[in-house]
């Protein structure tokens, strides 16, 4: 089955405040004075939407997984890492990494515990939040715990997104080097995905 491209309507985040609001507005519009074939479903559906409401933020709340549901990685242990090896700088495919710009603090205290050179870990399905589109994350892993970097861009994640996301589908995600460039903020972060190819393909015959 093809990886997803964008969250499902009931897995985005606004779904259960704007189904409140929906709820609030029609409950002010259909009044027991109303048809009852209009009254009776309206209360029907009124019940199972407060009912799945409650169900889905109940959830929400004892919800501890690892990666989270926007594709952080709380700590590496657990999961099975495939490693894509390095290249000679010459030959090397160094990618950027898009969206740096909103996580700096993060990339500089990876840079202070783990040093500018470093690995990251690539997350299929990770999202910014209120977003429902899914990219490939990129969580820095030098250092005492792992920190969101930013997102590949959707031209250098198209040829892996399929593969990325079949391995974490089985708890696996593909590590690979990372550099972090500049000597404050702003930082870039450059990841080295030339060995992707020779990671991935053992990996899912």
């Amino acid at each position: 089955m093809p990886a997803p491209r964008s969250k499902s309507l009931l897995a985005w985040e606004p779904t259960p405040y704007l189904l409140v609001l929906v709820l609030l507005v029609l409950t002010g519009i259909v009044r027991p004075s109303s048809p009852a074939v209009l009254y009776w479903p309206f209360q029907v559906a009124l019940v199972a939407s407060l009912a799945w409401l409650v169900v889905v933020l109940v959830r929400s709340g004892r919800r501890r997984s690892n990666p989270d549901q926007w594709g952080n990685l709380a700590t590496l242990d657990g999961l099975e890492i495939v490693d894509s090896p390095g290249r000679e700088r010459e030959v090397r495919t160094v990618v950027p990494v898009t969206d740096v710009h909103r996580h700096q603090a993060a990339i500089d205290l990876a840079r202070i515990h783990g040093g500018p050179d470093q690995h990251a870990v690539l997350v299929p399905r990770a999202s910014r939040w209120l977003s429902k589109r899914y990219r490939v994350g990129v969580q820095l892993v030098g250092g005492d715990r792992p920190r969101h970097a930013g997102f590949l861009s959707d031209a250098a994640a198209e040829p892996w997104t399929e593969r990325l996301d079949a391995l974490g589908l089985r708890g696996a995600y593909v590590r690979v080097p990372a550099r972090i460039s500049g000597q404050g903020r702003p930082y870039t972060v450059d990841l080295d995905t030339s060995g992707l190819p020779e990671a991935l393909t053992p990996a899912t015959d």
